[in-house]
């Protein structure tokens, strides 16, 4: 009778072997932590296009077979990694949900320009956005990703007619200054005190919300 999956099974010399497949339960999370950090750094250093399920599994030290066991299709992985890589802007719903509408605007803007600010935030933020910037489907999937999970969560806490499109705007400013900022370097706004520009784009970010 054949064992389960990922179960020791003996051969006919009495060795001990492990079935392909599943891991034990002890391994599980470790095993798909470790293959999504993998994941992530091989959509970094190669882009969407030159990585593959087979490479990811490789550089993770498992079987390809693991990688669709929890992840699926290289698509599903790149998704999980955005998801990973992408979590703390993911809270901004909540956190610019307890304020007034009014200061909307700053508490938007403190937000993400903190999760830009942080460089444990920022790196995988920018390994993923590289992956993303030049492939159409990386890209469908970010879009995805942050028009469920950030952009529409936010236009229904404003209430207001072209909630969507004011959102928009809004991230587009704010995402455009982290460009700049951090990616490109851009001289004086890479060095600026992050205090100034929280006061001088906070009311910019505000008008998209709320103004006319």
């Amino acid at each position: 009778m054949s064992g389960e999956a990922g179960a020791p099974v003996s051969d006919a010399g009495g060795a001990t072997t492990r079935r392909r497949g599943r891991p034990p339960r002890t391994e599980s999370a470790g095993t798909r932590d470790r293959i999504l950090t993998t994941a992530r750094e091989e959509f970094s250093e190669r882009g969407y296009e030159k990585t593959s399920v087979r490479g990811i599994a490789k550089a993770a030290g498992v079987d390809p077979a693991l990688v669709h066991h929890y992840f699926g299709t290289k698509e599903q992985v790149f998704a999980a990694a955005v998801e990973v890589a992408f979590a703390p802007a993911l809270e901004v719903p909540g956190a610019i949900a307890d304020g007034p509408l009014a200061e909307v605007g700053e508490r938007l803007t403190r937000f993400i320009l903190g999760v830009w600010e942080n460089p444990a935030t920022r790196t995988p933020l920018l390994a993923i956005l590289r992956s993303a910037v030049n492939n159409e489907t990386a890209a469908a999937v970010f879009r995805r990703l942050i028009a469920d999970q950030v952009l529409y969560r936010v236009a229904a806490q404003l209430d207001l007619p072209d909630a969507e499109l004011r959102v928009e705007l809004a991230a587009a400013q704010l995402v455009g200054c982290a460009m700049l900022r951090y990616v490109v370097k851009l001289e004086p706004l890479a060095s600026a005190d992050a205090e100034q520009i929280v006061a001088r784009l906070a009311p910019v970010v505000q008008g998209h919300l709320t103004g006319p």
